[in-house]
């Protein structure tokens, strides 16, 4: 198992600032992706059923982008010396 772990680990080690830079280039697309699943989340939820009249697009795009923030500085960032 400690080989696999470390292969694991090693392609990470290669990968992770490729993976970041991929997910840059592609952050519009990932982003006009999830504001239209999330609109069609907001489309389905009757208004009668929900309290507050959330945004859902506006927040979950707020969210999406803290995630890919945290995922850039994760893949871009030396987490183990902190």
């Amino acid at each position: 198992m400690a080989i696999r772990r470390i292969l694991r680990e090693s392609t990470f080690e290669l990968a992770r600032h490729d993976l970041a830079l991929f997910l840059k280039d592609h952050q519009e697309d990932l982003l006009h992706i999830f504001r239209e699943e999330l609109q069609r989340l907001d489309d389905e939820i009757p208004e009668e059923q929900v309290f507050i009249d959330i945004d859902m697009v506006g927040m979950g795009e707020m969210i999406l982008k803290a995630v890919l923030k945290a995922v850039d500085r994760f893949l871009i960032e030396d987490v183990s010396s902190s």
